[in-house]
C-alpha cells in the first residue's frame, strides 16, 4: 500500500472517530481545585453516570435521580443521603463559580462503591465471619450505671453468631469471654481464621447529651489521603494501611449494614461514617465497626440492655450481610 494512501485511511479513521472522543470528553467530569482536595462539578459528575440534578433550595440542597438511585447533598456540609441512608462524606459540597462540586475522593471512593457494588472474584462466596465483640476484662467501655459495654456487646455477638449460623455462615469471636484482646491483635485473629468478613460491635455513649443523642451509625476505614469523618484520637496519619485494600467493599458493607439496622430498628440514621480505628486499619478483609446504640440515651439505654431488642439488632444485621452477599457475589465458574 501506497504512503499516500495509508496516510488518507489515518485521516479518514481520526476524522470517524473523532465525535466518539468528543463525546467521552463531555461526559467525563472535569477536575478542579477547590481549597485543597480535587473536585469535580456535581452537573458533570451527575451526568456521567445518567443522574439528573435539581436543586430543592437553591444553593443550599440538591437532589440526584435515576430509576434506580437518589443522593441528596447539602452545600457547605459533609451529610449526604444515599437512597434514604445517610452517608459522611470526606469533604464537604461546595459552591464554585456558581456551580456545586463534589470531592473527586468522595466521587470515586464513598459514592462509586454504592452506586456500582464491588464483586468478589467469580466462584468465591461470604462464608466466614469473624465478630469482635468490642472491648472485654479490664476494658470496660462505656459505662452507664452498673451497665458495661463490654457485657452488652459479647451477648450481642454471641445472639449475633447463633443467627448467622442457622442462616448458614461459619462464624468465630475474637473473644467468648469477659477477656482483654489487644486491639492490634483483634483483626489478626479474623486473619488467621480466613475470615470472609470482619465486624466489630460496639454500643456508643454521649453523656453530656444523654436525653438527645441517639441513633446507630457504622463505620468503615478512611480512604488515603483523606480525613476521618470522627477521628476519635485516632491519629491524623491520612497514609495507605492493610484495611485500604477493600475499601469499595468496606464502604458498601458499612452502607448496607447502616441500611438494614436503622430501618429494621426504626432507630435514628446517624449515617455511614469514616476512622482509622486499629481494628479497621489493620484488617485484611472487608471490615466494618458497627456502633448499634447509645446507651446513655435512657430509652435507648432500657432497649440495649433487652434481650428482646439485641436480637432485633443481630437479625438486622444478618439481614445487612445478606444484602452485601447477594450484591457482590457473581455466580457461575
Amino acid at each position: 500500500m501506497k504512503l499516500a494512501t495509508v496516510c488518507c485511511l489515518v485521516a479518514t479513521l481520526s476524522i470517524a472517530f473523532e465525535p466518539c472522543r468528543i463525546e467521552a470528553a463531555q461526559r467525563r467530569p472535569q477536575v478542579q481545585r477547590v481549597s485543597g482536595p480535587a473536585y469535580v462539578r456535581l452537573t458533570d459528575w451527575a451526568r456521567s453516570r445518567d443522574f439528573e440534578l435539581h436543586w430543592l433550595k437553591k444553593d443550599e440542597t440538591l437532589q440526584l435521580t435515576r430509576q434506580s438511585a437518589r443522593l441528596l447533598f447539602t452545600v457547605d456540609s459533609n451529610d449526604a443521603e444515599a437512597n434514604g441512608v445517610g452517608v459522611r462524606l470526606l469533604f464537604p459540597v461546595a459552591i464554585r463559580e456558581g456551580a456545586p462540586c463534589l470531592s473527586q475522593l468522595d466521587a470515586q471512593t464513598t459514592l462509586d462503591p454504592i452506586l456500582s457494588p464491588p464483586r468478589t472474584r467469580r466462584g468465591a462466596s461470604v462464608t466466614r465471619i469473624c465478630l469482635d465483640p468490642g472491648h472485654g476484662g479490664m476494658d470496660s467501655g462505656n459505662r452507664v450505671g452498673s451497665h458495661q459495654e463490654k457485657t452488652y456487646t459479647l451477648l450481642l455477638a454471641q445472639e449475633l453468631a447463633a443467627q448467622l449460623t442457622r442462616a448458614g455462615y461459619k462464624v468465630t469471636l475474637t473473644r467468648n469471654t469477659d477477656k482483654f484482646i489487644e486491639l492490634s491483635d483483634r483483626a489478626d485473629i479474623a486473619k488467621k481464621r480466613s475470615a470472609d468478613l470482619f465486624i466489630s460491635l460496639h454500643f456508643n455513649s454521649a453523656p453530656n447529651s444523654a436525653s438527645t443523642v441517639r441513633g446507630t451509625e457504622v463505620y468503615c476505614m478512611t480512604s488515603v489521603g483523606a480525613p476521618s469523618t470522627n477521628a476519635r484520637g485516632e491519629g491524623s496519619d491520612a497514609g495507605w494501611y492493610p484495611g485500604n485494600r477493600s475499601n469499595d467493599k468496606n464502604v458498601f458493607l458499612a452502607y448496607q449494614l447502616q441500611k438494614s439496622v436503622t430501618k429494621g430498628l426504626g432507630a435514628e440514621d446517624r449515617g455511614l461514617h469514616r476512622a482509622r480505628f486499629a481494628v479497621l486499619r489493620d484488617a485484611t478483609m472487608p471490615a466494618v465497626l458497627i456502633e448499634a446504640g447509645f446507651m446513655s440515651n435512657p430509652a435507648e439505654g432500657r432497649k440495649i440492655f433487652d434481650a428482646g431488642y439485641r436480637r432485633q439488632i443481630a437479625k438486622a444485621i444478618v439481614d445487612g450481610i445478606g444484602a452485601y452477599r447477594r450484591a457482590t457475589e457473581q455466580r457461575g465458574s
